[in-house]
């Protein structure tokens, strides 16, 4: 078991990990496994493999810039699990794996032998997430899902935009994050169960699940004080003022300032230190209700100064405080090269150049995610894999002239 592996390098050095999902939630998940040391092998269609591949726009060479953001550290097994060859290959699989995921539609699994109760009646020990729209049961079950659908159904796009334009949906796929995020944790929590009990695990992960947990502050205003949530556009669900966005000479300014003790640091850094001193200012209850004083206040002071300038005196003076920045601006800060957040890659097979994408979101003192193997292509480990697993060349040949890979 992995608890005898002392000289592991990362805490999941010894998992394998067997991949039968795809576009982003199930991908970043075991990326994210992968960072810490599993082995993902990841199974694709031998046609045209992961469906993210051909997201477009936008692409690098000839791969979706999605794919390649979700996909590093991967061997790729171009495999057709509905044809009995292609089962019998992904059988041997299972059968050196610790966990299972996959994020097909419901039925399908079970109609190719790879279902957690047929896989489980052999290998008890075996750890198996589905992810789903919706999960595996309820009225629900079953139903397609993205991203997109799944913000709406949450309640999540009712909770952003403007009053003036209607609701709008969150401008980055969180949803797909937030349940890669999630189905990592709980196959994490499942290998530590079974490292103590020796059992296997099901886990039932769905998307709409995930995004409501990014709304519990939200909901519990709702089904605890009866408040429904609205469009506020940029105005702070904390209903102040000083912690808001504004305009400068050059650029904005976002605040996060909700400590009396940091108004008033705030107040000194704009130049007007007495006013924390004004009945209406001096409290957080005052400055609630004198929300649209305390506002044009603050956005007279801002203008007499840049967003960059701004931010810097706030810093110094405990602030917390932020630039508006874009996405450019954002991952060129020092800060992310100080903590190697973001990663350079080797050039995948057929690039003709490196490439960098985003990192692990943590970092440990003994085995911080580290290992910086580039995204597959379609099949680039198939030979590779199914030659450890025992087959000849001549099988090998077959299968793929009757399709299998």
């Amino acid at each position: 078991m992995m608890a005898e592996n002392d000289n592991r390098k990362h805490a999941l050095e010894g998992i394998t990990v067997l991949d039968f999902t795809r576009v982003l939630a199930g991908p970043y998940c075991t990326m994210t496994l992968s960072d810490l040391g599993a082995e993902i092998i990841k199974i694709e269609n031998p046609k045209v493999g992961d469906e993210s591949r051909t997201f477009r726009p936008p692409t690098f060479g000839d791969e979706s810039a999605y794919f390649l953001a979700v996909n590093r550290n991967k061997k790729s097994l171009a495999l057709n699990p509905a044809t009995m060859e292609g089962q019998a290959v992904a059988r041997d699989l299972v059968a050196k794996a610790d966990v299972v995921i996959e994020n097909y539609r419901t039925g399908v699994m079970e109609r190719w032998g790879m279902d957690y109760d047929t896989l489980a009646a052999k290998d008890p020990s075996i750890v198996y997430c589905s992810i789903s729209g919706y999960g595996q049961e309820g009225p629900k079950a079953g139903a397609a899902a993205y991203d997109s659908a799944i913000q709406a159904a949450s309640g999540m796009i009712t909770t952003t935009g403007y009053p003036e334009n209607g609701p709008t949906r969150v401008g980055f796929t969180v949803v797909d994050m937030t349940t890669g995020i999630t189905a990592a944790y709980a196959i994490a929590s499942a290998l530590f169960r079974r490292e103590v009990t020796g059992e296997g695990q099901f886990l039932d992960v769905a998307m709409l699940d995930s995004a409501l947990t990014q709304l519990g502050p939200l909901i519990a205003n709702y089904t605890v004080a009866g408040e429904e949530p609205k469009l506020n556009g940029n105005a702070s669900l904390t209903g102040l003022a000083s912690a808001e966005q504004y305009a400068c000479k050059e650029g904005y300014v976002l605040l996060a300032v909700l400590l009396d003790n940091q108004v008033a640091a705030l107040f000194d850094v704009l130049g007007q230190p007495d006013l924390i001193e004004d009945p209406r200012f001096a409290t957080h209850d005052a400055r609630l209700g004198h929300y649209s004083d305390f506002r044009t206040t603050l956005e007279e002071l801002f203008l007499a100064g840049t967003a960059a300038n701004w931010v810097c005196e706030l810093a110094a003076a405990g602030v917390p405080a932020s630039e508006l920045l874009t996405v450019p601006q954002a991952v060129e800060q020092p800060q992310l090269e100080h903590r190697n957040v973001i990663m350079d890659l080797p050039a995948p097979a057929g690039f003709g150049s490196p490439i960098r994408t985003i990192g692990s979101g943590f970092q440990s003192l003994v085995d911080t995610p580290g290992t910086k193997v580039p995204p597959p292509g379609i099949g680039e480990h198939t030979d590779e894999i199914l030659t450890e697993l025992g087959y000849d060349v001549a099988s090998i040949s077959s299968f793929r002239a009757d399709g299998v890979i």
